[in-house]
């Protein structure tokens, strides 16, 4: 049984958007699909491979672009957060970026659109949360690394995804205090949430990229992100059970 990777553009508010889809080449039945949200620079290689990863596990994975078709950045570009800023100061654009690219997910001939999930990693991380916040209709999602700010529109209520936060505990741009808040937002929220923290991990943690950042708290932690993987593995089949 091989792997497929797909490449699919669809449409949004500010598109076109370009993304990959991956999946099980045999598949006979619909299976759950995974959102893939990335981090900081977009779309990007690192991003398709977790999505499939994800189909190595027995899901559509959908490393999706919230950006736009071509906008993405390396750490060498002048201004690596430049898109991601843009949508920062549009949290409602992001939002219905993140619904076109579900309803893309939903759409696949592939996928139950009954059974769709979502991980993100760093801004991904956020993109989760503000996808639950928004009450969009997915069962639940991970977030790696996140950033937890609140959106400048109201959440639903109740949040109905439920949220596992697989957290840093020495992430300079998500500190503890910052994670009680979410803690206390989730309830709040009446959402089922739990957060796994990871000692001696700062920001980055799963990002192969962030060996040598030179950034005190944003690096690569094999433990924490062989843990978390698990973590989401575990969540991911209670989700979709």
């Amino acid at each position: 049984m091989a792997i497929v990777r797909q490449t699919l553009v669809y449409n949004g508010p500010g598109g076109p958007f370009e993304g990959v889809i991956a999946y099980e080449d045999e598949i006979a039945t619909l299976r759950p699909g995974v959102l893939v949200v990335p981090n900081v620079r977009g779309q990007k290689e690192a991003d398709n491979l977790k999505a499939e990863a994800l189909a190595r596990l027995g899901y559509v994975g959908f490393a999706c672009d919230v950006f736009g078709q071509g906008k993405r950045t390396t750490p060498e570009s002048p201004d690596i957060a430049v898109h991601m800023n843009a949508l920062q100061a549009d949290r409602a654009q992001l939002r219905d970026r993140l619904a076109a690219a579900l309803a893309t997910l939903k759409a696949f001939d592939r996928v139950d659109p009954a059974k769709t999930g979502a991980v993100g990693f760093c801004f991904g991380g956020k993109c989760v949360l503000d996808m639950a916040r928004a009450g969009l209709d997915f069962l639940g999602g991970v977030s790696f690394h996140g950033v937890y700010d609140r959106p400048d529109y109201a959440s639903v209520l109740p949040i109905r995804p439920r949220l596992l936060i697989c957290h840093g505990w020495e992430d300079p741009i998500a500190p503890p205090d910052a994670m009680v808040a979410l803690a206390r937002e989730l309830t709040e929220g009446q959402a089922d949430w739990q957060i796994h923290a990871y000692g001696n991990a700062g920001h980055a943690f799963t990002d192969h990229a962030a060996v040598n950042t030179n950034r005190p708290g944003v690096a690569y932690e094999a433990r924490a992100d062989r843990r978390s993987w698990r973590a989401m593995q575990d969540f991911l089949a209670d989700l979709f059970a």
